[in-house]
């Protein structure tokens, strides 16, 4: 087996998050679908979404209308040793721009060069990470 340029698939992987957030500042609905897995599980109500359908379904609504309702962008990236799957996470902001959710996405590498999400997680966005805490010794 090839050794795995993890830069290299780091940086695929940042520019397919950012170009799959694009869709959604495009207004782009069949772009958006085409990121998804078949198999793609959206975690984030009060039940998970299974499969590219329910979560295109799902997520049809929020691609009406001529501004997007949030927006997202990656500003971490981890991908495995073997450069099969990756991990991308990062703030989610309003229409007005405010961070209210932090995503965690799982990618999967199904060509080379070509990444589908398969798992995704959003969490509500705290401050405590903002805040100081005196350090634990």
């Amino acid at each position: 087996m090839a050794p795995v340029d993890n830069a290299a698939l780091t940086r695929q992987v940042t520019d397919t998050e950012r170009a799959f957030a694009a869709t959604m500042a495009r207004r782009d609905f069949e772009g958006f679908k085409a990121f998804l897995a078949d198999e793609a599980i959206f975690d984030g109500g009060a039940q998970p979404l299974r499969g590219k359908a329910a979560v295109a379904a799902a997520w049809k609504d929020y691609f009406d209308g001529p501004q997007a309702p949030f927006s997202w962008e990656p500003d971490r990236v981890v991908v495995l040793a073997s450069g099969t799957l990756a991990q991308s996470s990062g703030p989610v902001r309003d229409g007005q721009g405010k961070v209210t959710t932090r995503f965690n996405s799982v990618w999967r590498q199904e060509s080379p060069g070509t990444w589908r999400i398969v798992f995704d997680k959003g969490e509500p966005a705290c401050d405590c990470l903002l805040k100081k805490t005196p350090s634990r010794r």
